[in-house]
C-alpha cells in the first residue's frame, strides 16, 4: 500500500464565504457539473490558456444530446453531467468522483437564504438514491472543514461504498476516489486519512491519524 506524508489538517478550517465576490476561475470551476469538462477547463486555466477555453467546456450543464453525445464516445465521460441543476444562487463547495463506469459524482450545493444564513444540500446523480442520511442543513456561517465531512460523509457513506467494492484492499480504496474542493484545500487529504484510519492497519492509521488536528464538531 502507498504511504502518504502526514499533513496537518485542521478541522476548524473554516473559509470566509462561498459567494461573490470570488475569482472568475473559482467561479467557472464551482459551476461545471461535469468531471472531465472540469478537469480540461482547470488545466487550461492552470496553464493561463483563457483564451483557448471554448463556449461548451464552461457551460454549467449540457443538454441532453449533448450528455448524449459524450456518452457515446466513453460512459466515464458522462460523470457530474447528472448532478441537479444548481439554482442561480448556489455554488457546489465540494465533491467526491468515483472511478466507476460512469465516473459518478457526489456534491455538496450552497446557497444564501434571504434571511442571511448559508442552505446546505447533499445531492448525487440518482435522485438522491445513493444518499441515506442528512441531506440539508443551515448555518449561520460557512462550515468548518470538520462540519463538512460529518455533514457530507453522513448523507453519503463513502466508507461503507469503499468496503463494499474491495473489501478492505487499501490501496484499491484510495485509487477509486478523490475529493475536490475549491474552498477546503484539505478536503481530499482529510478523506484519505479517514480511510487510512478506518481500513488500514493499526500501525498505518495511527501514522496517518496524527496529522489531523481537532476534532469534527
Amino acid at each position: 500500500m502507498p504511504t502518504q506524508a502526514a499533513e496537518r489538517i485542521d478541522l476548524a478550517f473554516r473559509p470566509k464565504g462561498y459567494f461573490w465576490p470570488l475569482g472568475v476561475e473559482k467561479h467557472l470551476l464551482t459551476h461545471i457539473k461535469g468531471a472531465a469538462r472540469r478537469a480540461m477547463l482547470e488545466r487550461l486555466i492552470e496553464e493561463g490558456r483563457f483564451g483557448e477555453i471554448p463556449a461548451a467546456l464552461a457551460k454549467t450543464r449540457l443538454t441532453d444530446e449533448e450528455r448524449a453525445e459524450i456518452g457515446r464516445i466513453h460512459p466515464r465521460l458522462m460523470g457530474g453531467e447528472y448532478l441537479p441543476d444548481m439554482s442561480d444562487d448556489e455554488v457546489e463547495i465540494a465533491r467526491i468522483e468515483i472511478a466507476s463506469t460512469t465516473f459518478d459524482v457526489t456534491s455538496v450545493y450552497a446557497r444564501r437564504k434571504p434571511d442571511g444564513r448559508i442552505q446546505y444540500r447533499v445531492v448525487d446523480e440518482y435522485d438522491g438514491g445513493t444518499l441515506t442520511g442528512k441531506k440539508q442543513r443551515v448555518a449561520a456561517k460557512p462550515l468548518t472543514l470538520g462540519e463538512l465531512e460529518s455533514f457530507f460523509l453522513g448523507s453519503w457513506r463513502l466508507l461503507e461504498v469503499l468496503q463494499m467494492n474491495f473489501d478492505g484492499d487499501v490501496e484499491a480504496m484510495l485509487d477509486f476516489f478523490v475529493g475536490r474542493s475549491e474552498f477546503y484545500p484539505d478536503f481530499d487529504q482529510l478523506l484519505r486519512q479517514r480511510v487510512v484510519e478506518a481500513f488500514a492497519t493499526d500501525e498505518d492509521a495511527e501514522t496517518e491519524s496524527d496529522g489531523i488536528d481537532g476534532g469534527v464538531e
